[in-house]
């Protein structure tokens, strides 16, 4: 009856909760980061085409869609516990809404889209040489299996082993885009270690934004585990780590790269300094921006260290 009565008044309100749940005003980041792994591959192998740029960006965008519908739909009832619909529900939804909880989406809804957004990177996954095929299907179906994990793991636990594993799945995207063109080698290994720090400190300040929510829904989250300081020596550990690899992967790349990813880094050292002198959730939220656009400045400088 809600989803009636709320698509009577508004016609446009499926629509909108359909991109909230897909969250598509990010959906240029996804695709950009799965094919900065795919260019890095094609400049090691030198398999670069157009048609498989557009195919890996697709495989990229439909993939990462339907882990994020997963994510909603795996919490749905725990998101009906939020107290808080505040900057950071806006900032990672155009619209503000929860569309599951609120009804605007039935559970049934959103699992069909899932699949659907599952099915159709596997269909196009398929179409890669083997033995590409194969890893990337590997690693969507652990990354599937590994979120999963990681909202069911978090309701219930002492020690953050639900974070240190499930952002295993962020850290792999990349790498799959790799393996879209490449072999697991060295290079693949040191995008995995390069990007996995920075996932983890990036979940760690999400957490913090959003820790009065996490403390209504009863997560073990980082910020609920370790407290606000904690969880910013969490971030600043990471951090470093983040940092140390940066280092040693940079020593592979091109010079656009070698430019980019230091930009990112001056940003995210900004960002934890800030964070240090005020660890208050709202200063949180308000750093989280330069989380995305470091790894904007990550992904784009690979893109252009191929294709400049």
């Amino acid at each position: 009856m809600y989803l009636e009565h709320h698509t009577l008044f508004n016609p446009m309100a499926p629509l909108k909760a359909y991109a909230d749940l897909m969250r598509l005003h990010f959906f240029f980041a996804w695709p950009l980061l799965f094919c900065s792994g795919y260019l890095l591959a094609t400049a090691m192998y030198g398999s670069f085409s157009w048609p498989s740029l557009i195919r890996v960006l697709l495989i990229g965008l439909l993939g990462f869609e339907g882990g994020l519908v997963l994510n909603d739909y795996i919490d749905r009832e725990y998101d009906r516990k939020d107290t808080e619909f505040g900057r950071l529900t806006k900032y990672w939804r155009v619209f503000g809404t929860r569309p599951i909880p609120s009804g605007l989406i039935s559970p049934k809804s959103a699992l069909l889209i899932f699949l659907l957004l599952a099915f159709s990177a596997l269909i196009l996954i398929a179409t890669l040489p083997y033995p590409h095929s194969l890893y990337v299907a590997l690693i969507m179906v652990y990354c599937y299996a590994v979120e999963a994990f990681y909202q069911v793991k978090k309701r219930h636990q002492s020690f953050p082993l639900a974070q240190l594993v499930g952002r295993t799945d962020f850290a792999l995207f990349p790498v799959a885009g790799y393996l879209s063109a490449g072999f697991p080698d060295q290079t693949a290994l040191l995008y995995f270690l390069f990007f996995y720090p920075f996932a983890i400190a990036h979940l760690g300040i999400n957490d913090l934004a959003d820790i009065t929510n996490d403390r209504a829904r009863g997560l073990q989250t980082i910020s609920i585990l370790y407290g606000i300081s904690g969880t910013v020596r969490w971030i600043v550990l990471f951090f470093i780590i983040h940092v140390f690899f940066a280092c040693i992967f940079l020593m592979r790349l091109g010079i656009i790269a070698r430019i980019g990813i230091p930009i990112g880094l001056i940003l995210l050292l900004f960002a934890t300094v800030s964070l240090w002198r005020d660890s208050s959730p709202e200063r949180a939220l308000t750093v989280l921006p330069l989380f995305h656009i470091s790894m904007l400045f990550y992904a784009g400088s690979l893109v252009l260290d191929v294709l400049w």
